[in-house]
């Protein structure tokens, strides 16, 4: 390597830790100061479709075309078989995939039966089917043993040996404080909702190891990746792409009638089955605080009249079974129920919903809103 290599090597070392350490730390940092001085808006932006999700699949796509990338720099330069690194790109585009739901909400399919029933979320994914417990263990194993304890092992020279000659690439130890970051605040949890932040933050972490992977294969005098130029355009990447995979996702779709009048009569009938529930237990039957799909919620909440009541009766009207069976609105998405109160003022509002036509949630944790479909069951404006 000549000196002047090592000189931008040098920069390039510097500008990773920079720029990918900072922008992890900014994006934890921002989503902080929204859920602190911003609740509302906080809760807008970690939902279903926004900008936050699309940076997460943004940065693990991405990340897995920088893998790719460097295997076939790896292959090239006779390092051996990148099977590690294809192995990466690989982890990274199923999580990419899983992230959006393999593009359900996107190309409007209902996903198999067996989805509706054993995924929690009823969505075409296989993370949601596993139990909370692993979803997490998944998750602090991916950050801990790559992103920390890798890069860690490779700086030890015995280790790093045994690390090369079976294959294994290293992320640079320059992304060890970032991982570190997204490791203690997964763990801590701090806030509601931060495993979404932390999971674009993971994303980021990828994208980044992806470019310093390919600079480790670097031909002389090929451009680097991870220097300030390469990690600033990634970084941007990211951010616009998001933004335009959301504003795509979130744009008003053409409604038909016919579905908007099935899913007002059918949110009516779910209403009725609640109140013909209370009647039959005394009380309401949800709980302050409760935000679920309908299909969860019988099964939480022993609400096994729902399955026999009104809405289940639409059947006989042209309702097609599995929506019937799985609570699915006619676009193919879960129908909601929603129990918010305040105990200061006393407020208090139920309503059950549908995503409406744009498949995804407008609504407020106090009010219907955009184009979603619902009643209100217990206060509020009805609709």
């Amino acid at each position: 390597m000549s000196p002047r290599d090592k000189l931008e090597g040098g920069r390039s070392d510097r500008s990773l830790a920079i720029i990918a350490n900072g922008t992890i730390a900014a994006l934890l940092l921002v989503f902080w100061a929204l859920q602190a001085y911003s609740p509302l808006r906080y809760y807008a932006a970690v939902q279903e479709d926004g900008a936050l999700e699309w940076a997460t699949f943004c940065g693990f796509f991405l990340g897995c075309c920088a893998f790719l990338a460097a295997a076939r720099r790896q292959a090239q330069s006779g390092a051996g078989i990148p099977w590690f690194t294809v192995g990466v790109a690989l982890f990274c585009f199923m999580v990419a995939m899983e992230e959006i739901y393999w593009g359900q909400r996107i190309l409007g399919y209902r996903p198999p039966s067996y989805f509706l029933e054993n995924n929690f979320q009823q969505e075409f994914n296989i993370h949601n089917i596993l139990s909370s417990q692993l979803r997490e263990l998944g998750v602090e194993g991916a950050i801990f043993l790559y992103g920390i304890l890798l890069p860690v092992c490779s700086l030890v020279p015995a280790l790093q040996k045994t690390i090369r000659r079976v294959g294994i690439v290293a992320p640079s130890p320059l992304l060890v404080p970032a991982f570190v970051l997204m490791l203690v605040f997964y763990v801590w949890y701090p806030w509601r909702y931060l495993a979404e932040v932390v999971e674009a933050m993971l994303g980021f972490g990828f994208l980044f190891a992806g470019l310093s992977t390919m600079d480790l294969f670097r031909a002389e005098g090929r451009e680097r990746y991870a220097s300030a130029a390469g990690s600033l355009v990634a970084v941007s990447a990211v951010a616009a792409l998001a933004l335009m995979s959301a504003a795509f996702s979130q744009r008003p779709r053409d409604a038909r009638p016919g579905d908007i009048k099935a899913a007002l009569l059918e949110t009516k009938m779910l209403k009725k089955d609640l109140l013909d529930l209370e009647a039959e237990e005394g009380e309401l039957q949800t709980s302050c605080g409760l935000h679920d799909r309908i299909f969860n919620f019988v099964w939480d909440y022993d609400a096994e009249l729902l399955e026999r009541g009104s809405f289940a009766g639409l059947v006989k009207r042209g309702l097609p079974q599995e929506r019937a069976d799985f609570f699915i609105d006619p676009w193919d998405t879960a129908y909601w129920v929603r129990d918010r109160c305040d105990e200061q003022t006393g407020d208090q509002v139920v309503f059950v919903y549908s995503f409406g036509p744009n498949r995804r949630r407008d609504s407020s944790q106090w009010r219907l809103q955009g184009d979603d479909v619902g009643v209100y069951v217990l206060g509020g404006p009805e609709r």
